[in-house]
């Protein structure tokens, strides 16, 4: 049964004039002029899309995907209906209205449709019981769910992952599984490898219905998936040119605090705030969501606030404590970032962290948010304090960037930039780069000038602020990570060569300041 079908059963049933489906707003039944919604959650772009792909001609498909509108006619029961779907202000709107049904008695009626337009597939008119009977019968074959086998697989998988204490596991078609362990990729003993197949039921052993329409329509989706006695996961499954393939990165099942984490008294402080905007930001796989983490949790135990958080998907799972929390996850309980923070303001937040800064209309109500009053945590994929700050302007068209710069040295409160190095005895610890607000700051991004930035935190350090290298050569000194480590994680590399020899470090690991072949 096509998903629009049990939509337009409601419509039939009712006796209705016709059917909205507009993307980030719930499927609408239209009836005398009156609106009623007819799904409980909103509908993202990609379940509109995947409606009209199900039912509609190629032709009409092709139109949408190019932006243009499209028109198709739709066989369902005893009679045909007329879909129409556009782009109206950047929203898909696809409106369903029944025609007048076809004369039998003169050959033209929806058998003769279907016979003419193979597309326009008419389905009999079903009871309740007989709709969830077939229904039920087709959800082996889309539901991966339901394979008791491939999910015992994967998560026989995923308990040696956990006793291994990899960050990572890596699957791939006609591969053996990898683990990523201290932060090198390394063969799972003992393991085959994984046939595509095989591998594909596996995964989909993890998947909601929603991740399986996601990952048919656009071949990649994310998830959580939790699993008792090893903890949480977030995975990403995808299709290449091997086809399908997973990355599952655990997730510690506890809450890790400030102090675990060894944040710093100033960064503790930001915490405090009633206002402002805090950035966390670093490469993919730096422990950005561990320290957010960290800092929401300190919230959680120091404050008596409301705390919002959008996340795609949900890692730390945080239970209440001083603090009301509300987690909410980008694709389930939300259509995107930028709708779920819209919406929070809404919602009487004091405190909203926003998983990724990914639009610049995410980054513009996050700005706006923490002018008014809300303390705002978000992530980026910069590796510097300064970079961070100029990735945000530059999101903006040029004539507004001079108003951007204005807003953000008044509510930019800290940033925080980190890499994750190798420890000396196995583990792996964060180095971070720490620029707190002050009036020079403020002036400095106010006035463009942010090339500056690093010269005054380098300066600043009485006020808690911190370079990456002054970071890096710290963690030298104290003997938890290897010169050669702190080196190769640097961004300023002559910098940091030169540091490491005024204080006695072998540096042999280079040849002229170049590393060795």
């Amino acid at each position: 049964m096509a998903q629009l079908d049990r939509l337009l059963s409601v419509v039939a049933g009712n006796r209705a004039d016709g059917l909205r489906l507009v993307q980030d707003g719930p499927a609408m039944l239209l009836k005398g002029g009156v609106e009623q919604p007819v799904t409980r959650q909103s509908l993202t772009i990609t379940q509109v899309l995947a409606l009209v792909r199900e039912v509609a001609p190629d032709e009409a498909t092709q139109r949408l995907q190019r932006g243009e509108p499209a028109q198709f006619e739709y066989a369902f029961g005893n009679d045909v209906y007329t879909a129409s779907a556009r782009y109206r202000d950047g929203q898909l709107t696809v409106e369903v209205a029944p025609r007048t049904p076809f004369a039998r008695a003169n050959g033209n009626g929806a058998d003769a449709l279907h016979a003419a337009h193979p597309s326009l597939r008419p389905t009999p008119h079903a009871t309740a019981a007989q709709m969830e009977a077939r229904e039920a019968a087709e959800l082996p074959e889309r539901a991966g769910a339901e394979d008791p086998e491939a999910r015992a697989q994967i998560e026989a998988l995923l308990r040696l992952q956990a006793e291994r204490r990899a960050s990572d596991l890596h699957l791939r078609s006609g591969e053996r599984p990898l683990l990523r362990v201290d932060g090198d990729i390394v063969p799972l003993d003992g393991q085959e490898p994984l046939a595509e197949e095989r591998l594909a039921r596996m995964v989909l052993a993890l998947m909601s219905e929603r991740n399986r329409r996601e990952f048919d329509e656009l071949s990649d989706t994310d998830l959580a998936y939790e699993l008792e006695g090893a903890g949480r996961y977030r995975v990403n499954v995808f299709r290449d040119r091997r086809g399908v393939g997973a990355v599952i990165r655990a997730v510690p099942s506890k809450v890790v605090s400030v102090e675990e984490m060894e944040i710093t008294p100033e960064v503790q402080n930001l915490c405090r705030l009633n206002k402002g905007l805090v950035l966390v930001t670093g490469p993919t796989g730096s422990g950005k969501s561990t320290t957010l983490c960290a800092l929401i949790d300190l919230v959680n135990r120091t404050r008596h606030d409301h705390i919002v958080t959008i996340e795609d998907p949900i890692e730390f799972v945080h239970q209440n404590k001083g603090c009301l929390i509300t987690q909410r996850q980008v694709g389930t309980h939300t259509s995107s970032f930028k709708h779920a923070l819209r919406a929070a303001l809404r919602e009487d937040p004091d405190v909203v962290l926003v998983g990724e800064l990914r639009d610049l209309e995410t980054v513009s109500i996050a700005i706006e948010t923490a002018e008014t009053g809300h303390l705002v945590f978000g992530t980026l994929h910069t590796s510097t304090a300064a970079s961070t700050i100029d990735r945000v302007i530059d999101q903006f068209p040029s004539d507004r960037q001079s108003q951007i710069r204005v807003m953000l040295s008044e509510s930019l409160k800290g940033v925080i930039s980190q890499v994750l190095c190798r420890k000396v005895g196995g583990g792996r610890l964060a180095a971070r780069e720490i620029l707190l607000s002050t009036p020079a700051i403020s002036n400095l991004i106010r006035e463009g000038k942010t090339f500056q930035i690093p010269s005054v935190v380098q300066t600043s350090r009485r006020l808690g602020m911190l370079t990456l290298n002054d970071a890096l050569l710290e963690l030298a000194e104290q003997g938890k990570i290897e010169a050669s480590e702190a080196y190769g994680k640097a961004i300023d590399k002559s910098a940091i060569l030169q540091g490491l020899k005024t204080r006695g470090h072998d540096v042999s690991f280079v040849e002229g300041g170049k590393p060795r072949e």
